[in-house]
């Protein structure tokens, strides 16, 4: 049927027309700078295709993504083989796990997509009542997907132990690698979907009304639900007339890296004082409020599909509670996590591996309005923040470039997106690289949502290995 103003004829019918209650794939981006199906290269084509072939439909989250087609190709192939190639788990286990762990973080956006992925692959309707409705398999799968959305730092060989050794319940090795590797997908992808602002589709919930348009093209009702006219929507400061002040702020950043390289040329800090800078960052990340709102409760229709509802993000070292170190250099990605995962459950350590690496190599050269820029300082900056975030560090990093590199605003969005991906607002979005285009933006979630993908897995393999030695 087609969308539109209802004629005398379906208004006689009483048929109820549908219209999208947002205007493109996002509501920090305006639809116009986001990428026009039908205008799109041939690479971004073929993209399209790809994700239809494998979801049944174009969704906005590709629509964002496809802002970078290297990635998007890497991340697609990677969530085809997950949720459809052969592998440990049946296909409505994979779509349930895919629930459980975007719930965590009450993004029913991704919730509602494999609720009905669910239904289609022959899932019994009753789980989706609640998880205690579900197999009781699935119900000890709770403790660690909470843990890993939440405190992955609190993971030890005993969780993996339970797991495991459960008598009729108990999980194979290769049966949780596939589980581990989901929850850490899924929840990395709830944080693209709040980062990005990714508005459901008009045939999910919340992206339509019945509504019908007012003459402005919009109603106090919209308006009450968050939802302005387009003029108000699509405004954002990267949107505008760039002022000198953030022009400044760009020139100020190049600046900055142009310093610290020439300052790494001529000395290079201690081991000591590599540790303690670490420290000190690590400590400071504590004070970096991850939001500006009040807790909010999740609702009932989300909820269902966790437990312990007021479980949630807290800092590793607060109420005098000491979480070791993770050094990277004892256990990382490369040289311990990469082989399990490939060992246990073949190619997709290699296609994670190549995810990873394309995240955080990724680069034009660009920088808002200048070209030939060498990015490489600023990315490592992201990736390490986060990951000093969940504890982790790198003993061939100086911490103290975080400081010089990432501003208030910015680790302010980077904290939220990452540990509380729920609570990003247009304003946070706004507030930070105010004169980088949407696509630089979305490279930031790009590389927040691999940093913080690596650094759940590294404690989960870290504790699988604990246990299998």
């Amino acid at each position: 049927m087609r969308v539109g103003r209802p004629g005398p004829q379906q208004q006689e019918l009483g048929i109820r027309i549908p219209r999208p209650l947002g205007h493109g794939p996002s509501r920090f981006i305006p639809e116009k700078e986001t990428v026009q199906v039908g205008s799109e290269d041939a690479m971004m084509h073929a993209l399209f295709a790809d994700s239809f072939a494998t979801l049944g439909r174009l969704d906005n989250v590709t629509l964002v993504m496809v802002f970078h087609p290297q990635y998007l190709e890497s991340f697609l192939k990677t969530q085809h083989y997950l949720l459809q190639m052969d592998g440990p788990l049946p296909l409505h286990y994979r779509h349930y796990i895919g629930i459980m762990a975007a719930a965590r973080h009450q993004c029913s956006y991704l919730v509602n997509l494999h609720v009905n992925d669910f239904l289609h692959v022959g899932g019994d309707p009753k789980w989706l009542n609640g998880l205690e409705n579900a197999p009781q398999k699935l119900q000890n799968l709770g403790e660690l997907n909470k843990m890993l959305a939440h405190r992955p730092w609190l993971i030890t060989k005993e969780h993996i132990e339970q797991l495991l050794k459960t008598e009729e319940n108990s999980w194979s090795l290769a049966e949780l690698i596939h589980a581990v590797v989901l929850l850490t997908h899924y929840h990395s992808l709830a944080s693209f979907t709040f980062g990005c602002g990714i508005s459901p589709e008009i045939d999910c919930e919340g992206g339509h009304t019945f509504r019908p348009p007012s003459v402005s093209n919009y109603c106090l009702c919209d308006i009450t639900n968050g939802y302005h006219g387009v003029d108000d929507i699509h405004a954002s400061p990267a949107a505008s007339i760039p002022t000198t002040e953030s022009v400044c702020e760009v020139e100020a950043l190049m600046e900055k890296m142009k310093q610290l390289q020439e300052c790494r040329d001529e000395e290079e800090a201690s081991q000591e004082e590599m540790a303690t800078r670490f420290e000190r960052e690590k400590r400071e990340s504590m004070f970096v409020c991850s939001s500006e709102d009040e807790e909010s409760a999740p609702t009932r229709d989300v909820s269902r599909h966790f437990e312990d509802t007021s479980y949630g993000y807290k800092d590793f070292s607060r109420h005098g509670m000491h979480v070791p170190t993770f050094r990277a250099q004892d256990y990382s990605w490369e040289d311990h996590g990469y082989s399990l995962v490939n060992r246990l459950y073949p190619d997709v350590g290699q296609l994670l591996d190549e995810k990873f690496h394309i995240a955080y190599n990724l680069t034009y050269n660009t920088m808002a309005m200048h070209k030939d820029v060498d990015t490489s300082m600023l990315r490592r900056a992201i990736w390490n923040y986060i990951h000093c975030m969940f504890g982790i560090r790198y003993d061939d990093y100086d911490y103290g470039e975080i400081n010089q590199l990432l501003d208030r605003s910015f680790k302010v969005y980077i904290k939220t997106v990452v540990c509380t991906p729920e609570k990003t607002t247009k304003r946070m979005y706004d507030s930070f690289w105010r004169q980088f285009e949407h696509s630089e933006k979305v490279h930031v979630n790009l590389l927040l949502v691999e940093a913080r993908m690596q650094a759940e897995l590294l404690y989960a393999l870290r504790a699988i290995t604990r246990y299998m030695t």
